[in-house]
């Protein structure tokens, strides 16, 4: 397969969002389920790591200099005291938990509220697509966009007649994230993965100079070699010429 080369946007500031992709409410003031968050991530901050924490991230938002497992653990806390009752309400609670972010930790606990298992049903809706694209494209970054990632090959799983297309398109589209995205949901698939919708969307990459869809390519391609090694030594064979060495170095590193 030939992929047109693209020119793709520059990676950007992880943090900024694009003004006319994030959902605001003006006039209305933090939801409770914003202020309950605030409250739980303060109680867990720990100082003196947020500032290495945003210097390694290169983040414009501060940290409260909590972990990942910390604001998971924050987001099981808000799915006991801040229940939703319907899936437009945990939808619109998630969005405005992620546009209202002060820290960068409130977006991991707003992808941690889509991926518990409470809320399993509605993130496997196909409609929830929509919301996860935003995010993908407003974060623009690869510690939100890699766990986001997981949210939609979750939702492949669950609607994969649906989601194919919805993948194949974003493995074409202009947008980096959007690619990297296409590139990593299948992660952990083994024997399920979608060899076809895998090559395609390595292929709308393969011309990309950028280090994370290079740094893509390769992580995809390595953990598929633990299920196929001969399949994946064959698809670098077959586009050594276009591949990154960056890409073949991953793809080929527990293969000898």
């Amino acid at each position: 397969m030939v992929v047109e080369a693209r020119r793709t946007r520059h990676v950007r500031d992880p943090t900024l969002g694009d003004p006319e992709i994030r959902v605001r409410r003006e006039g209305r003031p933090g939801s409770d389920l914003v202020d309950a968050a605030r409250l739980a991530l303060r109680a867990v901050a720990d100082p003196e790591r947020a500032p290495r924490q945003q210097g390694y991230m290169r983040s414009a938002m501060p940290f409260h200099g909590v972990g990942v497992p910390q604001a998971r653990a924050v987001a099981r806390g808000l799915v006991e005291s801040n229940p939703f009752a319907t899936a437009g309400q945990w939808r619109e609670g998630v969005a405005e938990l992620w546009d209202a972010a002060t820290h960068r930790e409130e977006r991991y606990v707003a992808i941690g509220l889509i991926r518990h298992r409470t809320y399993r049903r509605w993130a496997t809706e196909a409609s929830t697509v929509d919301l996860l694209r935003r995010l993908i494209v407003d974060g623009a970054w690869w510690d939100l966009v890699d766990e986001l990632s997981h949210c939609v090959g979750d939702l492949l799983r669950a609607r994969p007649d649906t989601m194919t297309g919805v993948i194949r398109a974003w493995a074409l589209d202009e947008d980096l994230w959007l690619r990297r995205a296409a590139i990593i949901c299948q992660l952990g698939f083994r024997d399920e993965t979608d060899l076809d919708l895998l090559s395609y969307a390595i292929a709308g990459s393969l011309d990309d100079e950028d280090f994370f869809a290079r740094k893509a390519i390769g992580w995809a391609l390595r953990d598929y070699a633990r299920t196929d090694a001969e399949w994946v030594r064959r698809l670098v064979d077959q586009h050594r010429g276009r591949l990154s060495p960056l890409s073949v170095r991953e793809a080929l590193k527990h293969l000898g």
